[in-house]
């Protein structure tokens, strides 16, 4: 697969991550192209503020470094990503500055460039927060692949920001103009979320890029019923948390273990610790790590890890941070320790659980979804 990213503003390789061997896709699409080719023919101002919304691995923030960019993301894995593509390219990590999702530039903002994501409620909390910051003749340029951009990106772009225009397609890409209305009076924030748990006094929150905002999931609810009971368990792991239910659960069930909390998203985490706390108060401690599933955790330092592994990434659908959680599972988990997982029943975790781990068998199914458990042995 090619790794080389051609623009008017420079050649540099990229790289995805997670890392697999014989890659077949690339870090970038078209839409980063023709965002990048229309930036190089319009011309960009020396001293502009450049803030960059969702950048996959890097391809925006790498390209335009020479601008000295700020790239926003949700996503541990888009920074790190961009962070080695620097490296990568020789360029100083101090020529983009990167923020998670919850924080905010320091300066008013020339331009705005959005690679549309694929939860709207993210780009509605960004536009949201950023909308004051933009200056009247700030250039916000939205991009996106035609077969993924959701048909209300228009309207919410006009309805936070201004009047919108869309340009031609190139190559299966399009871009979204919006012109910045200073009289357009903001709506109120609806993100965070929240919601009263079923059967129970918790009241949820929920970050806007975090799944099933409203209400709790139907995997979800059926994994809760049927969580590991071993008294002999202390350390356990939520492992792509979410808002972080599953661990605040195994912590009522277990007044004594210490819970992990694991997600690549900082909304993930940050309403995972608001969970907690709320569930808690100052009575109880537990980890929250923002990462790549178990890449920093140390060997056998686990009794019981429970997760529901995501079967996509941005739009690429695959089963490749299944098969990592897996086998890091399998590295972490101490001799004896358990991996508890749920997926919809096409997903035939058990074929990889049984290869992994030797052994696998089925706690719970219902018409949609299976439990597994593989022990480490």
């Amino acid at each position: 697969m090619d790794l080389e990213l051609a623009s008017p503003l420079g050649v540099f390789q990229l790289q995805r991550l997670p890392f697999r061997k014989n890659e077949l896709l690339r870090a970038w699409d078209a839409a980063d192209e023709y965002l990048l080719n229309h930036l190089a023919a319009a011309g960009i101002a020396e001293h502009g503020s450049i803030v960059i919304l969702n950048d996959s691995f890097g391809a925006l923030a790498v390209s335009l470094s020479a601008y000295r960019p700020t790239a926003m993301s949700d996503s541990w894995l888009s920074q790190q990503a961009t962070r080695i593509n620097l490296a990568l390219n020789r360029i100083d990590h101090e020529r983009v500055r990167l923020l998670d999702s919850l924080s905010l530039p320091e300066a008013d903002i020339d331009y705005l460039l959005i690679k549309i994501p694929k939860t709207m409620a993210l780009l509605e909390y960004q536009l949201h927060r950023l909308k004051p910051l933009l200056k009247a003749d700030c250039r916000v340029i939205a991009a996106g692949m035609v077969k993924t951009l959701p048909p209300n990106a228009w309207k919410l772009l006009e309805r936070l920001v201004g009047p919108t225009q869309p340009s031609l397609a190139v190559k299966k890409a399009r871009l979204i103009f919006a012109q910045v209305d200073p009289n357009l009076q903001l709506p109120e924030n609806p993100y965070p979320t929240r919601y009263q748990l079923e059967n129970s006094d918790l009241s949820v929150c929920n970050h806007a890029n975090v799944f099933s905002r409203d209400s709790l999931d139907i995997g979800t609810r059926f994994l809760l019923e049927h969580l590991p009971q071993n008294p002999e368990y202390y350390d356990f792991i939520d492992l792509g948390c979410g808002n972080g239910i599953v661990g605040v659960m195994l912590a009522k069930q277990n007044p004594n273990a210490r819970i992990g909390f694991i997600d690549e998203s900082f909304m993930a985490i940050a309403s995972a610790k608001e969970n907690f706390a709320a569930a808690f108060a100052d009575s109880r401690q537990a980890n929250f790590l923002v990462a790549d599933c178990l890449s920093d955790y140390p060997e056998n330092s686990a009794d019981c890890i429970v997760c529901n592994p995501p079967f996509h990434q941005q739009h690429t659908i695959g089963d490749h941070i299944a098969w990592q959680m897996f086998r890091q599972s399998h590295k972490v988990l101490r001799k004896g320790g358990e991996l508890r997982v749920i997926g919809n029943r096409h997903l035939n975790y058990h074929l990889a659980l049984k290869k992994l781990f030797g052994n696998c068998r089925q706690v719970a199914a219902n018409a949609k979804f299976v439990i597994f458990s593989s022990e480490k042995v």
